[in-house]
């Protein structure tokens, strides 16, 4: 069952449930954010392989 279905109990074991989901969900999406956002400054400052 999710949040959003009316038989939803927010008993002990949902809690940490959907505790450790958003907290995996939140660590997944900051390094995806890094990885992103260190390759665009990487490649407008010219580092990186040059093919030629």
């Amino acid at each position: 069952m999710f949040p959003f279905i009316f038989e939803w109990v927010w008993d002990m074991s949902h809690i940490v449930f959907m505790g450790g989901v958003w907290y995996a969900t939140n660590i997944i999406g900051l390094a995806m954010t890094y990885c992103i956002l260190k390759t665009v400054i990487d490649t407008y400052q010219g580092k990186g392989s040059q093919h030629d």
